[in-house]
């Protein structure tokens, strides 16, 4: 990576690491100030959820207002509002006006994210995007991590000190964008592929990364409620989120490299099954504080691990032209099982106590294991047309980074062996090699079935091989 490029994105990233320091609590501070106030398991979820809701609208509709005003005003305008949010929150305790102001907080965080990704992207090659995306991933959760343990320290200081905090390190993350050469990149709107074409071309993807919105969501937003009636401190239960936080971090790329040398459909089946087991443990094993961090260093590692590989099984399977609008499109309906994750969780909290939260993981676990197994019975998972890459980015534009070279090069090469082109329209792929085919390698079905009803899309796809 050259001086040039590093310094380009170094200022916007600075920026990220500053505020996701203190987002990397927040979270964890509004579930633990909503139970400690008395408020049931279902209003913390609805308030847990807001600030999803925010994150999906932001990621669909942030990137026309960067059009319009640019990086650098954007990025100030929208690190302000995430500012005045969380001080508000401190200054007013209501649950139904937190439910307000965590929608805007997440509307306003998307679009911190998305100026962030979209110069990253912008101010790159192809060719680099993996080590950029790396950096991403280190300053995100290494911030994360760093947040959760900052927690005790500003809990100690007083009942408003950790929102004053926060929005403090969102006003200084404005900082290191305000010194960047008043040059925008330029950026194009996204276009997602639309729900029903991403079930066409990979069901288990979408499955799989709408579960992990699912899971990710549940453990950021309910865990600090589990282990608080643990009768955890709050500062041991920064400390707890930590350990997750940072097996996320550990544990996701082995897990990827893992999936080049095996089976895809196999890993999100084990993916599962860890799931479920690990939800066992938490409700089953005696709570020892050290067996406790390793469940959760463990948990951490499995849910995060889950939505980069997915993606990763998915883009073996699009063309190359169709890459980033799957990318996007994915997240999306990772966005969405996010949302919708909280207001489901807390009722199941409600009726068993708050191991309910690991019996909802567990019947994910379960769930996840039965629909992969069925769906590899139908269809054997493809060759991995390219190395994995861990996967962090937050908006539509940013999916984009996720797009290397080399993921590029492997799914035209996969082209030349199946005829992708009446699959997603209106894109370009590599020519069929020509030549006879074995009579058994005539045809393969690459769905499930011959024809899409609500497309009409003709999939019964040749395959030419040379």
């Amino acid at each position: 990576m050259s001086r040039q490029l590093l310094a380009m994105a170094l200022a916007p990233l600075l920026g990220l690491f500053i505020l996701a320091i203190g987002n990397g609590f927040l979270a964890t501070l509004i579930t633990l100030r909503l139970d400690a106030a008395g408020e049931s398991t279902v209003i913390i979820g609805w308030v847990s959820s807001a600030y999803y809701i925010g994150l999906a609208f932001g990621a669909m509709f942030n990137d026309r207002l960067l059009l319009r005003i640019g990086h650098i005003r954007a990025y100030g305008s929208f690190a302000s509002l995430v500012a005045v949010t969380v001080l508000l929150q401190g200054l007013w305790f209501d649950p139904y006006a937190w439910f307000v102001l965590r929608l805007i907080g997440g509307w306003a965080t998307v679009g911190v994210y998305l100026v962030i990704e979209s110069w990253l992207l912008t101010s790159s090659e192809q060719k680099v995007r993996g080590r950029l995306l790396a950096l991403y991933m280190i300053a995100l959760y290494a911030a994360g991590a760093i947040g959760q343990l900052l927690l005790g320290v500003t809990d100690a200081m007083g009942v408003t000190a950790p929102f004053m905090v926060i929005g403090m390190l969102a006003a200084l993350s404005v900082l290191p964008m305000a010194v960047l050469p008043r040059v925008s990149p330029l950026i194009e709107q996204a276009e997602p592929l639309p729900p029903h074409r991403l079930i066409i071309i990979t069901p288990t993807g979408v499955t799989a990364t709408f579960g992990s919105g699912l899971a990710v969501a549940a453990v950021y937003a309910l865990l600090p409620l589990y282990l608080q009636g643990l009768g955890l401190s709050v500062a041991r239960i920064g400390q707890m989120m930590a350990i997750m936080v940072l097996g996320a971090m550990l544990l996701q790329y082995p897990i990827g490299r893992w999936s080049d040398r095996h089976d895809r459909q196999l890993v999100l089946i084990l993916l599962g099954a860890f799931f479920a087991l690990i939800s066992l443990g938490m409700i089953m094993l005696p709570q020892k504080q050290w067996m406790l961090a390793g469940l959760l260093f463990l948990l951490g590692g499995g849910v995060f691990a889950l939505y980069p590989v997915a993606l990763s099984h998915a883009a073996d399977r699009a063309p190359a032209g169709a890459l980033v609008r799957m990318s996007q499109g994915l997240l999306l309906i990772n966005a969405l099982g996010s949302t919708i994750s909280p207001p489901l969780v807390t009722p199941v909290m409600s009726w068993f106590g708050d191991a309910g939260l690991f019996w909802s993981l567990g019947s994910l676990g379960v769930f996840l294991v039965l629909f992969f197994t069925w769906r590899r019975s139908v269809r054997p998972a493809p060759i991995p047309v390219a190395p994995f890459a861990s996967n962090a980015p937050m908006t539509v534009i940013g999916a984009e980074l996720h797009i290397t070279e080399e993921l590029v090069q492997g799914a035209t090469e996969h082209e030349h062996y199946e005829d992708l082109s009446r699959v997603v329209p209106n894109i370009e792929v590599a020519e069929a090699f020509v030549g006879p085919p074995r009579e058994e390698d005539a045809t393969i079905s690459y769905f499930d079935t011959d024809t899409d009803a609500s497309s009409g899309i003709d999939t019964s796809l040749p395959v030419r091989f040379s």
